[in-house]
C-alpha cells in the first residue's frame, strides 16, 4: 500500500507523486545564445583560414530559428544553389501525386512524352531499355541517367559533339541516353531536369510559376527565383574559384534571362533565411505558419529509402576544378529516397536515422533531422564542388549544432 502525505488531516499526493511533483516535467530547452557563442567564432575563423571566401548559415528546432549568422557576406545575400533545387523540383512532383494527376510507379512518358524515345548506351551501341523510366526512379536517381562531367563515356560524346552539353545552355541535354536499365542501381544525373519538364506539362504553367504559387508564396520564400529581379540582384553572391596556391579568385557573375530553360535540377537562386523556410516545412511534415504544401504521410515516404539494397556513392568527375573527385557529401549519405540523400543508420551523438540532406555544387548544403527535430543551411560559393575547406566547415558546424542540442 502506498504511503500518503497529509496535511491538516487532508490527504495530499502519494509518495511517488510528491517526488515527481518536485521535478521539472520538461528538460531546460537549449539556448540559442550558447549555439551563437559556438557557431560564430567557426564561421569566421572559416573564411579568416580561407576553408571558404565567405558563408552564412541558419540553423532551426521545432521552436523557430535558433541561429543566423554570416562571415564577410550579408544575411539577406542570394546564393545559386544549383542542386538545391532539386527537392524543390520534388516536393512540386508530390504535390501532383497526392492529386492524383501524377503516379510514381507510371512509366514517365506518360507525362513527357519525350521519354518514350529513352536508349540505353551500351558498348558504343544504343538498344531499348528493358523497361520503361518511371517517375519514382527520376526522383530516386535509379533511372539511368547521368551527368557528363560525371561518366567517362557520356563526357568523351559530348567532348566529340555527338551530345550536347547540360552545361551549354537550353534543353537539349533532355535527349541524353541512360548508362543502364532503368532501376538497376543508383547513378545522379540529368533526372530532376526532367521532372521538372515534368511539372510543367502536367499542371501546364512554367516552372518558376509553378514554384511560385505552390511552394514559395505559401511558404514565404520571397527571396528565391529562377530569374532573380532586378531590385535584388546586387545581393546576388559571386561564385569564387579556388587557386593553386590556396587562395580564391572571384568569377563573373552572368545571371540567366527571363527566356531561357529554368532547370529543376539546378536553376534557383535562393537565401539560407528562404531555404531554411522549406526545411522547416518538411522537418514539420509538409507545413509552416499554417500553410501546408505536403501531407504528412508524402514527407515520410520521401524520407524513406527507395533504391532497396543498392547504395549511393561519392561522386566522380571528369572536371575537377568544377567537382572533386570522389568526395562524399558529409553525412554517412548511402542511401536516397524521393528527392533526398538519407543516412540509414544514426549517426552517434548526431544525426538520425533518415535524415534528409542534399547539397549544391557551389558547396551549398542543408539537412533535415525530422526525429530530433532540428534542420539546417549552410551556403558559400566557390568551387571546386567538396572542396576540404567546405566540407570540414560542414562536419564542424554539424556537431557543434547537436552537441548544443544535448
Amino acid at each position: 500500500m502506498k504511503m500518503r502525505v497529509y496535511s491538516g488531516g487532508k490527504p495530499l499526493l502519494p509518495i511517488p507523486l510528491l517526488l515527481l511533483a518536485g521535478c521539472s516535467a520538461t528538460e531546460p530547452k537549449p539556448d540559442p545564445a550558447a549555439l551563437a557563442s559556438v557557431l560564430d567564432p567557426l564561421l569566421s575563423a572559416a573564411v579568416e583560414q580561407k576553408k571558404v571566401p565567405l558563408v552564412a548559415a541558419m540553423v532551426t528546432t521545432s521552436d523557430g530559428v535558433v541561429y543566423n549568422g554570416a562571415s564577410s557576406v550579408n544575411k539577406d545575400a542570394i546564393f545559386a544553389i544549383a542542386s538545391m533545387t532539386k527537392p524543390v523540383t520534388s516536393a512540386a512532383v508530390m504535390q501532383l501525386v497526392e492529386e492524383g494527376k501524377v503516379k510514381l510507379d507510371e512509366p514517365a512518358a506518360t507525362y513527357v512524352p519525350e521519354l518514350a524515345d529513352v536508349k540505353v548506351l551500351e558498348g558504343g551501341n544504343l538498344r531499348p531499355p528493358r523497361s520503361p523510366v518511371t517517375v519514382r526512379q527520376l526522383l530516386s536517381h535509379t533511372a539511368g541517367f547521368t551527368y557528363e562531367i560525371m561518366n567517362p563515356e557520356i563526357f568523351e560524346l559530348v567532348k566529340a559533339g555527338k551530345m550536347p552539353s547540360f552545361m551549354a545552355g537550353g534543353d537539349s541535354f533532355l535527349r541524353a541516353p541512360l548508362l543502364f536499365d532503368p532501376g538497376s542501381r543508383w547513378e545522379y544525373g540529368i533526372n530532376t531536369d526532367l521532372l521538372g519538364r515534368l511539372v510543367e506539362k502536367v499542371s501546364g504553367k512554367r516552372l518558376d510559376e509553378y514554384f511560385r504559387e505552390r511552394i514559395f508564396e505559401p511558404l514565404g520564400m520571397r527571396d528565391t527565383f529562377f530569374v532573380v529581379p532586378q531590385e535584388k540582384q546586387a545581393r546576388v553572391v559571386k561564385n569564387h574559384q579556388r587557386k593553386e596556391d590556396g587562395s580564391f579568385a572571384e568569377q563573373p557573375l552572368r545571371l540567366p534571362r527571363a527566356d531561357e530553360f529554368l532547370s529543376g535540377g539546378g536553376g534557383l537562386r535562393s537565401t539560407p533565411a528562404d531555404y531554411l523556410r522549406f526545411c522547416q516545412a518538411l522537418m514539420a511534415g509538409g507545413s509552416l505558419g499554417g500553410r501546408s504544401i505536403l501531407k504528412p504521410d508524402t514527407v515520410a515516404m520521401m524520407g524513406q529509402n527507395q533504391i532497396g539494397e543498392s547504395n549511393i556513392y561519392p561522386l566522380r568527375s571528369m572536371a575537377p576544378q568544377f567537382i572533386k573527385d570522389k568526395a562524399a557529401i558529409p553525412g554517412s549519405l548511402d542511401k536516397f529516397g524521393l528527392g533526398f540523400a538519407l543516412n540509414s543508420k544514426p549517426i552517434a551523438a548526431g544525426r538520425a536515422a533518415n535524415t534528409m540532406a542534399w547539397a549544391g555544387v557551389f558547396n551549398t548544403f542543408f539537412w533535415i533531422d525530422r526525429e530530433k527535430k532540428v534542420a539546417a543551411v549552410v551556403m558559400t560559393q566557390m568551387s571546386p564542388f567538396l572542396d576540404a575547406g567546405p566540407m570540414k566547415l560542414l562536419q564542424e558546424l554539424d556537431a557543434a549544432v547537436y552537441t548544443w542540442l544535448k
